[in-house]
């Protein structure tokens, strides 16, 4: 199954770009009732199709970035017109 058609994968993308190279907790506080497991997964597909690229350091404690490649910023650019969109909706109801 294409990793974009899951649920959440559009919004991790549009929030990764809109972080710059993200921490995982930084992307959780962003998703209300996501659980941790679902969100982990979402992020381990979109690393493994190319769109998200995963930077883990050697430190203590460990920290993980994760950051659109190349690929994943295209498609950011491509959803643009489409959120501007919606929130132009939501505030005409």
């Amino acid at each position: 199954m294409d990793p974009l058609s899951r649920r959440y994968a559009m919004q991790v993308i549009c929030v990764t770009g809109a972080l710059g190279p993200a921490r995982y907790g930084e992307i959780e506080e962003t998703f209300g009732g996501v659980s941790s497991s679902t969100l982990s997964t979402r992020l381990d597909e979109l690393v493994e199709a190319g769109y998200l690229s995963r930077e883990q350091y050697a430190e203590i404690p460990p920290r993980v970035e994760y950051d659109l490649t190349e690929k994943g910023d295209e498609l950011r650019e491509k959803l643009d017109p489409l959120l501007e969109w919606a929130e132009k909706q939501e505030t005409l109801s």
